[in-house]
Parts: C-alpha cells; sequence; structure tokens
C-alpha cells in the first residue's frame, strides 16, 4: 500500500511538510485541551437527573414561555447566572430555571455571543 503523502504544516506560515498525520509539524505540536483551573465542577449522574425531576415536577412549564404568554412544556435545566459568568452548580434549584429547548437555545446563544465580545 502507498505511504500517505506529505501534507504542508497547518500552523500559519509555517511551510514544512508533515508525515505522520497529524497535521502539524515537531515544530509547531498542538495544544492539548484542558479545562480551566478556575472552571465550576459541574453536577452529573443520578444527582443531576433528581435534580431535574423535582425542578420539572415543581415547574412543569417553560419560564420564558409563561412570561411570553405562551404556554410550553419545560425540559431543559438552566442555569440563571451561566457558568462562564460566575454562576454556581449548586446542588439546590436555587439559580436554576426550567426552560423549553427553543429558549435554551436562544438564551445560550446570546450568552456565547455576550462572551465572544
Amino acid at each position: 500500500m502507498p505511504a500517505r503523502p506529505a501534507r504542508p504544516c497547518t500552523h500559519i506560515g509555517c511551510t514544512a511538510l508533515c508525515r505522520d498525520g497529524t497535521g502539524r509539524c515537531p515544530d509547531h505540536p498542538k495544544e492539548a485541551w484542558a479545562k480551566a483551573a478556575t472552571a465550576p465542577r459541574r453536577i452529573t449522574g443520578r444527582k443531576l437527573q433528581e435534580l431535574r425531576k423535582a425542578l420539572f415536577r415543581a415547574h412543569p412549564l417553560c419560564v420564558l414561555c409563561l412570561e411570553a404568554g405562551r404556554t410550553t412544556a419545560a425540559t431543559e435545566r438552566d442555569h440563571i447566572r451561566p457558568l462562564s459568568e460566575t454562576g454556581k452548580d449548586l446542588p439546590t434549584n436555587e439559580g436554576m430555571q426550567a426552560l423549553c429547548h427553543d429558549c435554551h437555545e436562544a438564551k445560550s446563544r446570546a450568552e456565547r455571543a455576550r462572551a465572544a465580545r
């Protein structure tokens, strides 16, 4: 079987050829992704499932839709203050709200746009 053809390094301005399939030459290795040390710890697993169930039992309808005069079932557990903006993932429902998928997507999109600025 023929060897893979050499390709240019994907680092901007580098013209070295790469043959190992990583897309980077030895001078420009890709940095390994790592979570920031200050990133808040998230609740996961059964504990999260129980918290979601309790939230939807207490608030079965989307909070934002109710404010707009619509009735939509809540399907997402949302942090009122996003974790990226010093929000906390607490085991209580404090700081949480029940949203439908569409409202959660719109809110998340606005938060990402705000973070990009």
